[in-house]
Protein backbone atom coordinates (compact mmCIF):
# COMPACT_ATOMS: atom_id res chain seq x y z
CA UNK A 1 0.00 0.00 0.00
CA UNK A 2 1.45 3.34 -0.99
CA UNK A 3 1.81 6.00 1.66
CA UNK A 4 -0.78 8.81 1.64
CA UNK A 5 0.05 11.62 -0.76
CA UNK A 6 -1.82 14.60 -2.12
CA UNK A 7 -4.44 13.53 -4.67
CA UNK A 8 -5.67 15.49 -7.69
CA UNK A 9 -8.64 17.74 -6.97
CA UNK A 10 -11.62 15.55 -7.77
CA UNK A 11 -14.87 14.16 -6.39
CA UNK A 12 -14.29 10.42 -5.90
CA UNK A 13 -17.39 8.22 -5.63
CA UNK A 14 -16.12 5.34 -3.49
CA UNK A 15 -17.91 2.03 -3.05
CA UNK A 16 -17.64 0.26 0.32
CA UNK A 17 -18.62 -3.30 1.35
CA UNK A 18 -22.29 -4.26 1.73
CA UNK A 19 -21.47 -6.80 4.43
CA UNK A 20 -18.20 -8.68 4.10
CA UNK A 21 -15.33 -6.32 4.90
CA UNK A 22 -13.03 -8.38 2.67
CA UNK A 23 -14.85 -6.85 -0.29
CA UNK A 24 -13.22 -3.46 0.36
CA UNK A 25 -10.84 -2.90 -2.55
CA UNK A 26 -7.22 -1.75 -2.18
CA UNK A 27 -8.07 1.11 -4.57
CA UNK A 28 -10.85 2.30 -2.24
CA UNK A 29 -8.64 2.08 0.85
CA UNK A 30 -5.81 3.97 -0.82
CA UNK A 31 -8.18 6.67 -2.07
CA UNK A 32 -9.81 7.18 1.32
CA UNK A 33 -6.41 7.44 2.99
CA UNK A 34 -5.27 10.13 0.61
CA UNK A 35 -8.24 12.43 0.11
CA UNK A 36 -8.62 15.63 2.13
CA UNK A 37 -12.31 15.15 2.92
CA UNK A 38 -14.54 12.08 3.23
CA UNK A 39 -18.25 12.91 2.93
CA UNK A 40 -20.53 10.23 4.35
CA UNK A 41 -24.13 9.60 5.42
CA UNK A 42 -23.38 8.85 9.09
CA UNK A 43 -20.04 9.73 10.63
CA UNK A 44 -20.42 7.08 13.35
CA UNK A 45 -21.16 4.24 10.93
CA UNK A 46 -18.46 5.24 8.47
CA UNK A 47 -16.01 6.01 11.25
CA UNK A 48 -16.08 2.38 12.38
CA UNK A 49 -15.51 1.13 8.82
CA UNK A 50 -12.65 3.52 8.19
CA UNK A 51 -11.03 2.72 11.53
CA UNK A 52 -11.07 -0.98 10.63
CA UNK A 53 -8.90 -0.22 7.60
CA UNK A 54 -6.58 2.15 9.42
CA UNK A 55 -8.04 5.21 7.76
CA UNK A 56 -7.78 7.80 10.51
CA UNK A 57 -10.42 10.49 10.58
CA UNK A 58 -11.11 13.70 12.40
CA UNK A 59 -14.82 14.39 12.74
CA UNK A 60 -15.92 17.92 11.89
CA UNK A 61 -19.02 19.63 13.24
CA UNK A 62 -22.03 18.96 11.05
CA UNK A 63 -23.54 22.15 9.72
CA UNK A 64 -27.34 22.39 9.63
CA UNK A 65 -29.79 25.14 8.78
CA UNK A 66 -30.29 25.79 12.50
CA UNK A 67 -26.60 26.00 13.47
CA UNK A 68 -25.33 29.40 14.52
CA UNK A 69 -22.35 29.00 12.19
CA UNK A 70 -24.40 27.96 9.16
CA UNK A 71 -23.12 31.05 7.31
CA UNK A 72 -19.47 29.98 7.63
CA UNK A 73 -17.84 30.67 4.28
CA UNK A 74 -16.63 27.93 2.04
CA UNK A 75 -13.20 29.52 2.21
CA UNK A 76 -13.11 28.88 5.98
CA UNK A 77 -14.18 25.29 5.37
CA UNK A 78 -11.37 24.93 2.87
CA UNK A 79 -8.88 26.28 5.42
CA UNK A 80 -10.10 23.61 7.82
CA UNK A 81 -9.42 21.02 5.16
CA UNK A 82 -5.89 22.36 4.71
CA UNK A 83 -5.28 22.07 8.43
CA UNK A 84 -6.52 18.49 8.48
CA UNK A 85 -4.46 17.35 5.52
CA UNK A 86 -1.27 18.70 7.08
CA UNK A 87 -1.61 15.95 9.67
CA UNK A 88 -0.25 12.96 7.84
CA UNK A 89 -2.75 10.10 7.65
CA UNK A 90 -5.68 12.23 8.89
CA UNK A 91 -8.73 13.23 6.90
CA UNK A 92 -11.79 15.20 7.83
CA UNK A 93 -15.01 13.18 8.00
CA UNK A 94 -18.03 15.23 7.00
CA UNK A 95 -21.69 14.26 7.33
CA UNK A 96 -23.45 14.53 3.98
CA UNK A 97 -27.09 13.44 3.77
CA UNK A 98 -30.47 14.55 2.45
CA UNK A 99 -31.07 16.90 5.39
CA UNK A 100 -27.89 18.96 5.00
CA UNK A 101 -27.01 18.50 1.31
CA UNK A 102 -28.22 21.98 0.33
CA UNK A 103 -25.66 23.51 2.73
CA UNK A 104 -22.80 21.06 2.30
CA UNK A 105 -22.90 20.73 -1.49
CA UNK A 106 -21.58 24.22 -2.37
CA UNK A 107 -18.95 23.99 0.36
CA UNK A 108 -17.63 20.71 -0.96
CA UNK A 109 -17.62 21.94 -4.57
CA UNK A 110 -15.66 25.05 -3.66
CA UNK A 111 -13.11 23.04 -1.72
CA UNK A 112 -12.52 20.86 -4.78
CA UNK A 113 -12.20 23.97 -6.94
CA UNK A 114 -9.54 25.21 -4.52
CA UNK A 115 -7.51 22.06 -5.04
CA UNK A 116 -8.78 19.65 -2.38
CA UNK A 117 -9.74 16.04 -3.08
CA UNK A 118 -13.07 14.74 -1.73
CA UNK A 119 -14.45 11.21 -1.47
CA UNK A 120 -18.15 10.44 -1.16
CA UNK A 121 -19.13 7.18 0.54
CA UNK A 122 -22.44 5.72 1.72
CA UNK A 123 -23.17 3.56 4.75
CA UNK A 124 -22.71 0.49 2.54
CA UNK A 125 -22.25 -0.27 -1.13
CA UNK A 126 -21.99 2.12 -4.06
CA UNK A 127 -23.07 5.72 -3.33
CA UNK A 128 -26.14 7.16 -5.08
CA UNK A 129 -27.82 3.74 -5.43
CA UNK A 130 -30.80 4.50 -3.16
CA UNK A 131 -28.44 6.72 -1.17
CA UNK A 132 -27.72 10.48 -0.98
CA UNK A 133 -25.27 12.09 -3.35
CA UNK A 134 -27.12 12.90 -6.56
CA UNK A 135 -27.15 16.63 -5.86
CA UNK A 136 -23.43 16.67 -5.14
CA UNK A 137 -22.50 14.84 -8.33
CA UNK A 138 -24.87 17.01 -10.36
CA UNK A 139 -23.32 20.15 -8.87
CA UNK A 140 -19.83 18.85 -9.60
CA UNK A 141 -20.64 18.37 -13.28
CA UNK A 142 -22.27 21.80 -13.45
CA UNK A 143 -19.15 23.37 -11.94
CA UNK A 144 -16.80 21.53 -14.27
CA UNK A 145 -15.38 19.47 -11.41
CA UNK A 146 -13.97 16.06 -12.28
CA UNK A 147 -15.95 13.08 -10.91
CA UNK A 148 -14.32 9.64 -10.74
CA UNK A 149 -15.77 6.27 -9.62
CA UNK A 150 -13.85 3.94 -7.33
CA UNK A 151 -15.87 0.81 -8.02
CA UNK A 152 -16.89 -1.98 -5.66
CA UNK A 153 -19.90 -3.68 -4.13
CA UNK A 154 -23.51 -2.96 -5.06
CA UNK A 155 -26.36 -4.94 -3.50
CA UNK A 156 -28.56 -4.52 -6.58
CA UNK A 157 -25.99 -5.96 -9.00
CA UNK A 158 -24.91 -8.66 -6.55
CA UNK A 159 -28.54 -9.79 -6.25
CA UNK A 160 -29.07 -9.74 -10.00
CA UNK A 161 -25.95 -11.86 -10.50
CA UNK A 162 -27.33 -14.71 -8.35
CA UNK A 163 -31.03 -14.34 -9.19
CA UNK A 164 -31.17 -16.76 -12.09
CA UNK A 165 -33.43 -14.35 -13.97
CA UNK A 166 -32.84 -12.58 -17.31
CA UNK A 167 -30.11 -9.98 -16.84
CA UNK A 168 -29.85 -8.57 -20.36
CA UNK A 169 -32.54 -6.00 -19.56
CA UNK A 170 -33.38 -4.86 -16.04
CA UNK A 171 -34.64 -1.83 -14.13
CA UNK A 172 -33.59 -0.77 -10.66
CA UNK A 173 -36.72 0.41 -8.83
CA UNK A 174 -35.28 0.79 -5.34
CA UNK A 175 -37.61 1.24 -2.38
CA UNK A 176 -41.36 1.21 -2.99
CA UNK A 177 -43.57 3.85 -1.32
CA UNK A 178 -44.12 3.13 2.37
CA UNK A 179 -47.88 3.64 2.27
CA UNK A 180 -50.10 0.89 0.86
CA UNK A 181 -51.90 3.01 -1.74
CA UNK A 182 -48.68 4.45 -3.17
CA UNK A 183 -46.98 1.06 -3.19
CA UNK A 184 -49.86 -0.65 -4.98
CA UNK A 185 -50.12 2.18 -7.48
CA UNK A 186 -46.45 1.89 -8.40
CA UNK A 187 -46.59 -1.90 -8.66
CA UNK A 188 -49.61 -1.64 -10.94
CA UNK A 189 -47.66 0.72 -13.20
CA UNK A 190 -44.82 -1.85 -13.30
CA UNK A 191 -47.03 -4.88 -13.92
CA UNK A 192 -46.63 -4.96 -17.71
CA UNK A 193 -42.87 -4.41 -17.71
CA UNK A 194 -41.00 -7.20 -19.45
CA UNK A 195 -37.53 -6.60 -18.02
CA UNK A 196 -36.31 -7.93 -14.67
CA UNK A 197 -37.14 -5.57 -11.79
CA UNK A 198 -34.90 -4.98 -8.77
CA UNK A 199 -36.39 -3.71 -5.51
CA UNK A 200 -34.97 -2.81 -2.12
CA UNK A 201 -37.23 -3.20 0.90
CA UNK A 202 -37.15 -2.52 4.61
CA UNK A 203 -37.63 -5.50 6.98
CA UNK A 204 -40.77 -4.09 8.60
CA UNK A 205 -42.47 -3.72 5.20
CA UNK A 206 -41.24 -6.83 3.42
CA UNK A 207 -44.32 -9.01 3.99
CA UNK A 208 -46.76 -6.28 2.95
CA UNK A 209 -44.70 -5.54 -0.17
CA UNK A 210 -44.43 -9.20 -1.17
CA UNK A 211 -48.17 -9.68 -0.66
CA UNK A 212 -48.87 -6.70 -2.90
CA UNK A 213 -46.46 -8.01 -5.54
CA UNK A 214 -48.15 -11.41 -5.50
CA UNK A 215 -51.59 -9.82 -5.80
CA UNK A 216 -50.64 -7.45 -8.63
CA UNK A 217 -47.92 -9.34 -10.55
CA UNK A 218 -49.50 -12.73 -9.94
CA UNK A 219 -48.60 -15.46 -7.45
CA UNK A 220 -46.80 -17.46 -10.17
CA UNK A 221 -44.37 -14.70 -11.16
CA UNK A 222 -40.75 -15.79 -10.65
CA UNK A 223 -38.75 -14.02 -7.98
CA UNK A 224 -35.43 -14.29 -6.15
CA UNK A 225 -35.26 -13.10 -2.56
CA UNK A 226 -31.82 -11.93 -1.43
CA UNK A 227 -31.12 -11.03 2.19
CA UNK A 228 -27.91 -10.07 3.98
CA UNK A 229 -25.80 -10.67 0.87
CA UNK A 230 -22.12 -11.43 1.58
CA UNK A 231 -22.85 -11.74 5.32
CA UNK A 232 -22.78 -14.83 7.55
CA UNK A 233 -26.52 -15.52 7.43
CA UNK A 234 -27.02 -14.78 3.75
CA UNK A 235 -30.23 -15.88 2.02
CA UNK A 236 -30.70 -16.42 -1.73
CA UNK A 237 -34.11 -18.01 -2.32
CA UNK A 238 -35.62 -18.45 -5.81
CA UNK A 239 -39.33 -19.24 -6.05
CA UNK A 240 -42.66 -17.77 -7.11
CA UNK A 241 -44.11 -14.73 -5.40
CA UNK A 242 -46.90 -16.79 -3.86
CA UNK A 243 -44.46 -19.26 -2.34
CA UNK A 244 -42.09 -16.51 -1.23
CA UNK A 245 -44.78 -14.80 0.84
CA UNK A 246 -45.23 -17.99 2.86
CA UNK A 247 -41.47 -18.58 3.08
CA UNK A 248 -40.85 -15.16 4.62
CA UNK A 249 -43.88 -15.31 6.90
CA UNK A 250 -42.76 -18.68 8.29
CA UNK A 251 -39.29 -17.50 9.32
CA UNK A 252 -38.80 -14.33 11.36
CA UNK A 253 -35.12 -14.31 10.39
CA UNK A 254 -36.13 -13.59 6.78
CA UNK A 255 -37.76 -10.39 8.00
CA UNK A 256 -34.46 -8.91 9.19
CA UNK A 257 -31.48 -7.27 7.57
CA UNK A 258 -30.82 -5.79 4.15
CA UNK A 259 -33.25 -7.14 1.55
CA UNK A 260 -33.19 -7.14 -2.27
CA UNK A 261 -36.11 -8.60 -4.23
CA UNK A 262 -35.48 -9.46 -7.89
CA UNK A 263 -38.69 -10.04 -9.85
CA UNK A 264 -38.99 -11.48 -13.35
CA UNK A 265 -40.63 -9.30 -15.96
CA UNK A 266 -43.99 -10.28 -17.38
CA UNK A 267 -43.68 -13.34 -19.60
CA UNK A 268 -44.61 -12.29 -23.13
CA UNK A 269 -45.42 -15.35 -25.23
CA UNK A 270 -44.00 -15.39 -28.70
CA UNK A 271 -46.82 -16.95 -30.72
CA UNK A 272 -48.79 -15.05 -33.40
CA UNK A 273 -51.85 -14.50 -31.24
CA UNK A 274 -49.82 -12.76 -28.54
CA UNK A 275 -47.79 -10.68 -30.98
CA UNK A 276 -51.00 -9.45 -32.59
CA UNK A 277 -51.86 -7.53 -29.42
CA UNK A 278 -49.12 -5.12 -30.48
CA UNK A 279 -50.61 -4.51 -33.95
CA UNK A 280 -51.68 -0.95 -33.15
CA UNK A 281 -48.14 -0.05 -32.10
CA UNK A 282 -46.62 -1.80 -35.10
CA UNK A 283 -48.95 -0.08 -37.54
CA UNK A 284 -48.10 3.30 -36.06
CA UNK A 285 -44.37 2.59 -36.32
CA UNK A 286 -44.76 1.54 -39.94
CA UNK A 287 -46.08 5.00 -40.78
CA UNK A 288 -42.65 6.51 -40.12
CA UNK A 289 -40.11 3.69 -40.12
CA UNK A 290 -38.87 0.86 -42.28
CA UNK A 291 -39.86 -2.67 -41.29
CA UNK A 292 -36.39 -3.33 -39.91
CA UNK A 293 -36.28 -0.18 -37.77
CA UNK A 294 -39.89 -0.63 -36.64
CA UNK A 295 -39.14 -4.20 -35.51
CA UNK A 296 -36.08 -3.11 -33.56
CA UNK A 297 -37.92 -0.27 -31.80
CA UNK A 298 -40.96 -2.44 -31.05
CA UNK A 299 -38.69 -5.11 -29.55
CA UNK A 300 -37.21 -2.53 -27.17
CA UNK A 301 -40.67 -1.34 -26.16
CA UNK A 302 -42.47 -4.68 -25.79
CA UNK A 303 -39.75 -7.19 -24.99
CA UNK A 304 -40.94 -9.45 -27.82
CA UNK A 305 -38.22 -10.98 -30.01
CA UNK A 306 -37.30 -8.77 -32.96
CA UNK A 307 -37.55 -11.57 -35.53
CA UNK A 308 -41.13 -12.39 -34.51
CA UNK A 309 -42.10 -8.72 -34.71
CA UNK A 310 -40.40 -8.41 -38.09
CA UNK A 311 -42.52 -11.23 -39.48
CA UNK A 312 -45.68 -9.70 -38.04
CA UNK A 313 -44.80 -6.33 -39.62
CA UNK A 314 -44.45 -8.00 -43.00
CA UNK A 315 -47.88 -9.57 -42.53
CA UNK A 316 -49.41 -6.22 -41.61
CA UNK A 317 -48.02 -4.66 -44.76
CA UNK A 318 -49.85 -7.26 -46.84
CA UNK A 319 -53.16 -7.04 -44.95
Amino acid sequence: MSSPTAMPACLYIVATPIGNLSDMTPHAIDTLKQVAIIACEDTRTSGKLLSHFGIHTKDTKETTANDSDSDTSTTDAAKDADSATKQKGHNKLWAYHEHNSAIQTPKIIEMIQQGHSVALISDAGTPLISDPGYQLVQAAHAAGVRVSPIIGASAAIAALSVAGLPSDRFSFIGFLPAKTHGRQKQLTALNARTETLIFYEAPHRIIASLEDMAAIFGAEREVTFCRELTKTFETVHKSTLGELVEFVKADDNQQRGEIVVVVAGVNVAQDDDDISIHDKLLQRLLEDLSVKKAAALAADITGVKKNALYQRLLELQVE
